[in-house]
Formats: C-alpha cells, sequence, structure tokens
C-alpha cells in the first residue's frame, strides 16, 4: 500500500481527546502521513487556547484556522470552517479526513469531503442525545464513507438510517485508551500543576443547550445558586463556545473567589481524568457524566436534556433545572459510592482496531458514491 495522506480535524479540547490516541498509533505507524486541521474553540483564549496541548503532544503537521465570528452562530461558524479548510484539501489534497462527533466542525469536514471526492471517515457516529447536536452527527454520518462507531448499538442504528454494514466498525469509544493508560498524571502532580488546594472536591462541567436558549440564564442562575449553597469544594471547567456559553460564563463569575471553587478555562485530557478518577462526583450534562465517569465508578449528577437517550448506569442521577431537584442529586451522589461498571464504549483498544482497519488495502478503494442500504 502506497503512504496515504490522513487528516484529523478538531475543533475541541474535547474532540482531540477522543481523537489523540487514533492519531498517535497513526504517525506511530510508516503506513501514514498524518496531518491536523486545529480549530474552532483550540484558537480561542478564551478557552485556555488548547491548540497549545496539540503541539505539546508531539504532533508535527498542525494548520491553524480560526473559525469564530463576532457573532456566536453555527451557521456562521460552520460556513467559515468550510472556507478554510476547502481551502486547505486543495493544497494538501489528504486520502482520509476523520472527524468526530456532532460538532459543527465535524459537519464542515464531512462536507468538505464528500463534495471534494475525499473520504471522510466519522468517529462515534450513531449516537442520540436531546439536542441539536443529534442533528449534526446524523448528518455527519450521512456524509461520511465510514463510521467508526463505539459499540453494536451504535452499528445498529446507522444500518437503520441506511448505511453499508460493511463500511461500519465497532472500535468501542477512543478516549477509554487514554482513561486506562499507564500516561495518566498523579493525583499529586496535577494538582500541583493546576494548583488545587483541595483535598475532595466535585467537577462541574455544564455546557450550553442551543434548542433551549432562552432559558440557559435561568438555568445557569439556578445551578450557580445550588453550587454556592453546598459545601462541597469544586472544579469548575468553562463550557464549550455553543450560543449561550457566554451567559454561562457571567454566572460563574459569581463563583470566582469562592476558596471552595477553581474555575478553568480547561484542563489538559489526561489531567482531566486524573481529576475525575479521583472525584466525588461529576455534575453537569457533559457527556463525560454518561461515558468516562461511570467507567471509573464515578456518581455524575445529569441536569436537564443535553443528554437525553444516551446510555443509562447506576451511577448517572438525572435532575431536572430546578434547584430542589438539583440539590436533591448531589446530596444522592454524596451518599451514592458505587464501583466500577460494566460500560459498552470498548476496552481500551480503539486504536489497534482503527490502525487495523486503516491498513487494509481495499477500504482505501471504496467508492466516492455513497449507497442507501434498504433494510
Amino acid at each position: 500500500m502506497t503512504k496515504k495522506k490522513i487528516l484529523f480535524l478538531s475543533g475541541t479540547r474535547a474532540d482531540f481527546g477522543k481523537l489523540k490516541s487514533l492519531i498517535r498509533i497513526c504517525v506511530d505507524s510508516s503506513l501514514f502521513e498524518v496531518h491536523i486541521f486545529a480549530t474552532g474553540m483550540h484558537l480561542q483564549g478564551r478557552y485556555g487556547m488548547t491548540v497549545k496541548e496539540i503541539e505539546k503532544s508531539g504532533f508535527e503537521n498542525i494548520f491553524r484556522f480560526i473559525n469564530y465570528t463576532s457573532e456566536t452562530t453555527m451557521d456562521l461558524t460552520l460556513s467559515k470552517t468550510i472556507d478554510g479548510l476547502s481551502s486547505f484539501i486543495k493544497e494538501n489534497q489528504p486520502d482520509l479526513i476523520i472527524v468526530h462527533g456532532d460538532r459543527v466542525e465535524a459537519l464542515a469536514g464531512a462536507i468538505v469531503g464528500a463534495l471534494n471526492n475525499i473520504l471522510v471517515g466519522h468517529i462515534e457516529g450513531g449516537e442520540v442525545s436531546g439536542t441539536i447536536d443529534e442533528l449534526i452527527r446524523h448528518s455527519v454520518s450521512k456524509l461520511s464513507h465510514f463510521h467508526f462507531v463505539a459499540n453494536d448499538l451504535a452499528k445498529r442504528r446507522l444500518i437503520q438510517m441506511g448505511e453499508v454494514e460493511n463500511q461500519i466498525f465497532v472500535i468501542g469509544s477512543p478516549d477509554v485508551d487514554i482513561m486506562f493508560s499507564n500516561d495518566l498524571p498523579s493525583l499529586e502532580r496535577a494538582k500541583s500543576y493546576y494548583q488545587v488546594p483541595f483535598e475532595k472536591y466535585a467537577v462541574l462541567m455544564f455546557h450550553p443547550i442551543t434548542t433551549e436558549f432562552e432559558k440557559i440564564g435561568n438555568i445557569i442562575e439556578t445551578l450557580v445558586d445550588v453550587i454556592l449553597a453546598d459545601n462541597s469544594n469544586y472544579l469548575v471547567i468553562y463550557p464549550n463556545n455553543d450560543l449561550g456559553s457566554s451567559r454561562i460564563l457571567e454566572e460563574y463569575a459569581r463563583l470566582d473567589g469562592n476558596e471552595r471553587i477553581k474555575i478553568y478555562p480547561s484542563l489538559r485530557f489526561e489531567y482531566f481524568l486524573t481529576f475525575l478518577k479521583n472525584s466525588e462526583f461529576l455534575i453537569g450534562n457533559s457527556s463525560a457524566g454518561i461515558r468516562e465517569a461511570p467507567y471509573y465508578g464515578l456518581p455524575s449528577v445529569n441536569i436537564g436534556t443535553r443528554q437525553n437517550n444516551r446510555a443509562e448506569s447506576p451511577s448517572i442521577i438525572h435532575t431536572s433545572y430546578s434547584y430542589e431537584s438539583i440539590k436533591e442529586g448531589i446530596s444522592k451522589a454524596k451518599l451514592n459510592p458505587v464501583g466500577m461498571v460494566q460500560m459498552t464504549f470498548g476496552d481500551g483498544s480503539s486504536d489497534e482496531k482503527f490502525l487495523s482497519i486503516l491498513k487494509e488495502e481495499p477500504l482505501w478503494d471504496t467508492s466516492l458514491q455513497k449507497l442507501f442500504k434498504d433494510i
């Protein structure tokens, strides 16, 4: 097989955490020339300028592209990303574009690949959720040629959507590769690096719900009220940059300076996992509450609708947006040590499975013409 050029597209700290082990194993292979198109939150100082974390990982061929606009609407972000990525691929001509999940950056990558006759691979398609993210994820799947999914349920959903079964590969969730690796920093090192003084703490991650934008002010105000009234220590991590994030950050200003609370624009993924693994519980509406937290046997308080219809676990405590419901959820989390939970998102070998699939020469001869497979 001739050396293939693979472009990984990353727009957030979260999707880079999912892609990192896949990028690494491809870089270490002599079969591929790997490039990274870094955009989105990675290039925003407000969110920690996390492109630096990509660079610190030792990767080369990193192209930076600023895609945010003065108006934080997803359609404008999408169009600007398409413009920048289109120019990049015309100059660099990758053989395969790899995108992850349900962000507009992934949609841009799939659109550009599909319309320029470039193979597109989608990581973690076939998932469901309760927001506009689901629409984006399924759209990305329909524009992609290959699907690298977390489990058999996701595979069945893609088949139901008309995707061809032999182009769907169950590899697990790639972040599990890192979760149980030997490369995580110790808790002592993580605390020293981020100057965390607490012996015990919880982690708060709450993101905007774009389909509930009108309610975000009341929702986040209530959540901050609960946190201020609670007696636990908290590590608070900034939300993603979807519509409504500014309102969340305005409310987080009320937490600033509180001796029980430390606020961070971003944490390096490995350090985040160490903090999560050793916390009392996770609270918010992040997918970490239904993916990473259960794997660590950690209670998670899942607030509202953002993770609707996603995986269930005895460790997940669902609440509404009301003050009393959130407060009760925290109380349950403090009294609810659950132990390690058996989850269906892989065994930590997603990278090896991914590489094995890419090594198969017939994969690269896949027709660019998408087919719809009737059930």
